[in-house]
This record gives structure tokens, sequence and C-alpha cells, in this order.
């Protein structure tokens, strides 16, 4: 396995394709120091104009970054964020995103994860996330179950699937680090049944505990299970029925990612699912509200207009 500092290069040099000359910000927080300063030593040893600024933690995924980091995110060549909190679904990194500079996020990344999930194959990763992409943009409709409960509908007429390859080279380019999922923002108001999130979803100390959600016309109508489910109603119900809205459906790639309980990585499991609630407003859809909060669905059978494209955990093809 790499040592933090080689992950650190991997992700500047072969990542992000990052050359001689060019700007990069690195975000970091009270809680990501060391990996913040190993990726701005790896942009200093590649000869980048590189600069690293510590902000306080957010207290909510999609929260944004203060006012005078989103500007410096627009005026750079490169932004890394590893923060406590992800800045993916934020308009500041949208606004970067769309002012043509690569954006990597690794909300929530460990040194451990880091150095793991940067050693995958990322052309194998590529390519995985492209052909399930493409499913899903062809897709119309899909049922997800499994044997802990899951039994959810999702209508994707119209919406585009995205591949999250970890090959960030283009003007533009947006992903996450270690990354590794196909995922695609379901039509909203027509999700209907219930998902368990059996892997992990409310944190770290809550992986394998299971929440179940209800969901009725595009929404999660009720929360159950045991404190990872208190926690995450705890979290959702100051910020209305936007916060409920069913967000995402991801299909993990990355055959080197575990479940750890961060959902950075944990989303990136090959043989896993996951179902976002909240924002999706910056992945193709029209719900815009700081929260995206992603439950794990394990061993799942994902059927798309009629074809099953995994079968408990296992890709059919």
């Amino acid at each position: 396995m790499p040592s933090l500092q080689d992950a650190a290069i991997i992700a500047v040099r072969d990542c992000m394709g990052a050359k001689a000359g060019e700007s990069m910000l690195v975000i970091m927080d009270e809680g990501t120091h060391r990996i913040g300063r190993a990726l701005f030593e790896a942009g200093r040893l590649l000869g980048l104009e590189a600069m690293v600024v510590e902000m306080l933690p957010r207290t909510r995924n999609g929260e944004e970054p203060p006012r005078g980091i989103a500007e410096i995110m627009k005026h750079v060549d490169i932004v890394l964020a590893p923060t406590s909190k992800s800045l993916s679904h934020t308009v500041a990194r949208e606004e970067a995103s769309k002012a043509g500079v690569r954006c990597a996020t690794l909300p929530g990344i460990s040194e451990e994860c880091m150095a793991r999930c940067l050693a995958a194959d990322y052309h194998a990763v590529a390519a995985r996330s492209r052909k399930y992409a493409d499913i899903l943009t062809r897709g119309s409709s899909v049922r997800i179950t499994n044997a802990d409960g899951t039994d959810l509908t999702l209508v994707l007429d119209g919406r585009s699937g995205e591949p999250d390859t970890g090959i960030l080279r283009e003007p533009g380019a947006f992903g996450n680090l270690p990354a590794g999922e196909a995922y695609i923002a379901p039509v909203e108001g027509k999700a209907n049944g219930v998902f368990v999130a059996d892997g992990a979803m409310a944190g770290q100390e809550y992986v394998g505990e299971k929440v179940r959600i209800r969901v009725e016309n595009g929404y999660a109508v009720d929360i159950s299970g045991g404190k990872a489910a208190e926690v995450l109603e705890s979290i959702i119900a100051p910020l209305g029925l936007a916060a409920r809205n069913i967000a995402e459906l991801g299909i993990g790639t990355n055959e080197r990612a575990v479940l750890t309980g961060s959902v950075l990585e944990d989303e990136k499991v090959m043989g896993t699912i996951h179902i976002a609630i909240g924002d999706n407003s910056h992945m193709g859809g029209i719900v815009s509200v700081p929260s995206h909060l992603d439950g794990i669905v394990l061993a799942p059978t994902v059927v798309i207009d009629g074809v099953t494209i995994m079968e408990s955990g296992k890709f059919t093809d």
C-alpha cells in the first residue's frame, strides 16, 4: 500500500493531471491537516503554484464554504478539498467547475483510506463507472431489493447517469477522490417503497446499524431504527421537506473500497448501491437544500427496465 505522500502524488499528478506552473488550492479543516499538507507538498514537488487554506469545519454536508474561499476557488486551475463535511453539493464548487476549474472533493477522508483506495486500478474503475452510468442514462425505471427489506422503485426518465472515474483532467471536471461510482438523480416525486441502509448512513459509530426509510412519492416519510435513525432524523428535521427528497441512486465501482463509516469510501464499495436524500441540484435534479446524505445498501439486486444488472451484490456481467 502506498504511503500518504505517495497517494497525494497520485491524486495530484495522475488523477488531476496537474502540470508544472498550474495553480492549485487545497481546502482543509481541523480534521484533515495531515492530508491537506500532503496534497500541498505534492503540488509543490510537482512544480505547481500550490496554496493551502484552512476553514472552520462545516456543520453538515453541502454547507457552503466561506465567501472568500468560494471566490478563490474560481481563480485557480485545480481545487482539492479534503474537508470533514462535503463541499461537493455546493454553489461554490459548482461555480468553480463552470469556470473551468478541475475540482476533487475528499469529504471525511482518512489517511488510511487515501493510501489504500488511491492504489486502485483507476483505468478499470473508470471503465466500470462509465459502463454503469451509461446503463443508468438509458434506463427508465429501476427496482432495488435486498435481504434486509429494501424494495424501492425509482424513475430515471430524462435523467443522465454520471461516472465518478477519478480521472479529472479536463477543464471543469469534478468528482470525489477516492473515486468509483456511477450515479444519477432520479425523477423527483416518483420514488416509492422502502430502502434499508444496512451498511452505513449516520457515521462511523453506526456502521452496520440498520436504518429503515419508507418512501412515498419521492420523499422519506418515515425513518426508523436505532440511534443512527435518530441522528439522521435530527439532521434533516430542521431543513424541511426538501431534505427528505430521494436525491440519488449510486452504484459502487471501486474494488479496493471497504465499509468504514466514512461515506466517501462507503459509497464506492463494489457490490453496494447507495440512496441519498436531500440536495440533487448539483447533479441534474431540481431540489436545493444544504444537505445530501447517503445510505449504503448491502448485497442489493438491481433491475433496470426488467434487466438484472446486479444480483445480491454481484454484477451480472
